[in-house]
């Protein structure tokens, strides 16, 4: 699972998701890819799950960029447990995703079986998301 090695401080705090992306919207290692349409938070469960099926559907062919990293904590206080004594430890490591983000890209593979792999990695992944392509984009 991805997970940073070190962090500066365990616990942050939860921010906004306004906006669109301005950095990573665009396809730089391969010729297919996944955008993000919506806005959400990706686990890291969920990236590997995604990562996984792309991977066994291409039968480890071309290659598999991943594009985001889960570098945000998610604190969970227990269940049945009374407010206040501060703030619960972290449960989970997410990474913030806005609209036009590219999530994952892959090379090296033919447009049918690339378009086939990254739906079903659409389907593991709990934000909506569509199939772009290189040259659809530099049009």
């Amino acid at each position: 699972m991805l997970s940073p090695k070190k962090v500066k401080w365990r616990k942050q705090q939860k921010g906004r998701m306004k906006g669109k992306a301005y950095r990573g919207n665009r396809l730089v290692y391969g010729e297919y890819g996944l955008q993000a349409v919506t806005c959400g938070y990706l686990t890291n469960r969920q990236i590997e799950a995604a990562r996984i099926a792309i991977s066994r559907e291409t039968k480890r062919g071309g290659k598999v960029f991943i594009k985001v990293f889960p570098d945000k904590s998610l604190s969970k206080k227990p269940a049945e447990v009374r407010m206040g004594k501060g703030k619960g430890s972290p449960e989970q490591w997410v990474a913030v995703v806005k609209p036009g983000r590219i999530l994952f890209e892959v090379q090296g593979i033919p447009k049918d079986i690339s378009e086939k792999a990254l739906r079903l990695a659409m389907y593991k992944l709990p934000i909506k998301t569509k199939i772009v392509s290189k040259e659809a984009m530099e049009q």
